[in-house]
């Protein structure tokens, strides 16, 4: 009688072992797909706002290594946006200092209007992802995940 519990055991541990690597084959094929998009566009025509990130690894980056939305607060993206944005558009304007091919355009963030929490994270991110990737500091926080 012990060996048919053993070996039900066994056929049962074998059979939970291969339903996880399809889920997890299935969650690398979506992340995947996210590599090949490289172009995130929020749009919101009652603000009359766009952001755009053409960056390669964004999305695959967001989808693998974010913080999933909620875990920041509005109010603490927002902050941590204003300072990211003001040295980002800093480094803009000094070409000579900064390397031009990273720091191309100058973001257009005021920190007046109410832009949202998807549009504020996804900024968050890519500055997060930004100073990782290409291991710069924007600011006096070290970049956290």
């Amino acid at each position: 009688m012990k060996n048919i519990i053993y070996i039900t055991l066994l056929v049962l541990f074998i059979f939970n072992c291969s339903t996880t690597k399809k889920t997890v084959t299935n969650n690398n094929e979506q992340l995947e797909a996210l590599k090949e998009n490289d172009t995130v566009k929020i749009a919101n025509d009652d603000l009359e706002y766009e952001i755009i990130i053409i960056e390669p690894g964004f999305n695959f980056w967001v989808a693998g290594r974010a913080r999933p939305k909620g875990y920041y607060s509005q109010q603490f993206l927002e902050n941590r946006n204003n300072i990211y944005v003001r040295e980002w558009n800093q480094r803009v304007l000094q070409p000579l200092r900064f390397k031009p091919n990273l720091y191309e355009l100058q973001i257009n963030y005021d920190q007046n209007i109410d832009y949202g929490y998807e549009v504020n994270y996804l900024l968050y991110n890519y500055f997060v992802y930004f100073q990782l990737t290409y291991n710069q500091r924007l600011g006096p926080f070290v970049p956290r995940i």
